[in-house]
C-alpha cells in the first residue's frame, strides 16, 4: 500500500499527504436549519485520520435545492459558525477539510425547502419549472457565497457538485435541458452553467488572494434516458474542465471497474478512458464500490486515478486509513452488522436506512446486495 501513502502536490502548490480520500457521503445529520447535528459531528469526527483529504456531504447553496433530509447548509451568515466547527473537527484529524457544495434542482424535496423547485427546464414530474435567467445567475452566486463562507470558515477547498443528476448536471444534459436560450441547446450553451459557477467560484478565491483553496469538480460520466449523457458528452465536458484553473476532478462510480455504455470502447472501462482524455492535466479522483483493502490496493495499482475515495468502506471502518496504513486488512470490514451498533456511529436514519438494505449503502450481513445501474 505504499504508493497509496505517497504525497501528492496540486497545481496550487498544495500537496495532499496522501492518496486517499473520504468520499462526500449523505449522512442526514445535519439539524433541520442545516447547522452541524450532533448525530453529523459523531459520524464525521473520527473519519479523517490518516486521510489525505476529507469531502464533506453535499451541502446545500440555496433554498429551493435541499434534496436530503438532515442536509448540511451554506447559506448565509447563520451557518458560518457550523461551518467554522465542521472545518475543524476535519482538521484535528489532520485531513484538508473540503466543502461540497450543492443544489438538487428537480431532486429536491418540496417539503424541505420554503422556494420554488427550479432547474434548466420544468420538469412536470416533480413539479419543478424552469429557472429565469435572472434565477439562473442567482443560482451560480449562491455557489459562489457558499465558497465565501468556505473560505472564512476555514476550509482548505470546496467541491463543485456537478454529478448523479443533480442540478449542474441538469444544465448540462439534453435529458433535462430542454431551453432555447443562451442557457441550453448547444453544446457550449450547455456547458455555459458549470462552468459560470465555476469561474464565479475562482473569482471567490481570487477575491480572498488564496491561490492554495483547493478547487474541485464532481461528474458522472453517463445517466439513463434518449437523451441522457453519454462518455462522448462528458469527453467534452472533461476538454472544458481541463482549461480551468481547477486542482482536481471527482468521477462518481457506483462500482470502479463499470464499462462504458455509449460514446466511447464499450469493452473499457469509464475511468480508464476519462482519465486518458484528461491526459494528465488535472488529477483524478477515482471511488467505486471498494470494500477490502485488496480491491482498494487492485484500484489504485491500475493507474486509473491519482487519488481514491473511499465511502461504504469508510462507513463500515471510521479507521480504514489507518487499517490500510498498517496493513491490518483482515481487520476491514466489508458488511454492515445490524448488530454491532456501538461501532459505526451513524445517525439514526442513516442506520435505519441501511438496516433496510439501500442499495447506495454498504451491504448487508446475510442480504443481498444489488448493484445500482447506473
Amino acid at each position: 500500500m505504499s504508493q497509496l501513502f505517497q504525497s501528492y502536490t496540486l497545481n496550487n502548490g498544495v500537496e495532499i499527504k496522501n492518496r486517499l480520500v473520504v468520499a462526500p457521503m449523505t449522512h442526514l445529520g445535519s439539524n433541520p436549519d442545516g447547522t452541524l447535528g450532533d448525530e453529523e459531528r459523531q459520524f464525521i469526527k473520527n473519519r479523517g485520520e490518516n486521510m489525505g483529504m476529507f469531502i464533506t456531504a453535499a451541502t446545500l447553496v440555496a433554498d429551493g435545492g435541499k434534496a436530503f433530509v438532515g442536509q448540511p447548509s451554506a447559506l448565509d451568515e447563520t451557518h458560518l459558525d457550523s461551518l467554522k466547527e465542521t472545518a475543524q473537527i476535519l482538521q484535528n484529524q489532520g485531513t484538508k477539510a473540503i466543502l461540497q457544495i450543492h443544489h438538487g434542482g428537480i431532486h429536491a424535496i418540496s417539503d424541505l425547502n420554503s422556494k420554488d423547485k427550479i432547474s434548466a427546464s420544468n420538469h412536470a414530474q416533480s413539479g419543478t419549472r424552469a429557472a429565469s435567467v435572472e434565477e439562473i445567475h442567482h443560482l451560480i452566486q449562491s455557489f459562489a457565497n457558499a465558497t465565501d463562507l468556505a473560505i472564512r470558515a476555514g476550509f482548505e477547498g470546496v467541491e463543485i457538485h456537478g454529478a448523479n443528476a443533480y442540478l449542474i448536471q441538469q444544465f448540462f444534459s439534453r435529458e433535462f435541458n430542454h431551453r432555447s436560450d443562451e442557457w441550453g441547446g448547444s453544446l457550449e450553451n450547455r456547458l455555459r452553467f458549470p462552468l459560470s459557477i465555476i469561474d464565479a467560484v475562482v473569482g471567490v478565491r481570487e477575491k480572498y488572494g488564496k491561490s492554495d483553496f483547493i478547487i474541485g469538480y464532481r461528474f458522472s460520466p453517463e445517466e439513463a434516458g434518449d437523451n441522457g449523457l453519454t462518455m462522448a458528452d462528458t469527453f467534452d465536458l472533461i476538454d472544458a474542465l481541463v482549461d480551468k484553473p481547477l486542482q482536481y476532478l471527482h468521477i462518481s462510480l457506483w462500482d470502479f471497474y463499470n464499462k462504458a455504455r455509449r460514446g466511447a470502447d464499450e469493452s473499457k472501462t469509464r475511468i480508464e478512458q476519462i482519465h486518458a482524455r484528461i491526459g494528465g492535466k488535472l488529477p483524478l479522483i477515482g471511488v467505486g464500490n471498494l470494500l477490502t483493502g485488496q480491491a482498494i490496493e487492485n484500484a489504485f495499482e491500475t493507474g486509473f486515478c491519482e487519488f481514491l475515495a473511499l465511502g461504504k468502506a469508510v462507513m463500515l471502518n471510521p479507521n480504514i486509513a489507518t487499517l490500510l496504513k498498517e496493513k491490518r486488512y483482515d481487520e476491514i470490514q466489508s458488511e454492515f452488522d445490524p448488530e454491532r451498533a456501538d461501532h459505526y456511529g451513524y445517525p439514526d436514519l442513516l442506520w435505519q436506512y441501511n438496516c433496510d438494505g439501500g442499495n447506495w449503502l454498504p451491504p448487508v450481513k446475510g442480504k443481498p446486495h444489488t448493484p445500482l445501474n447506473v
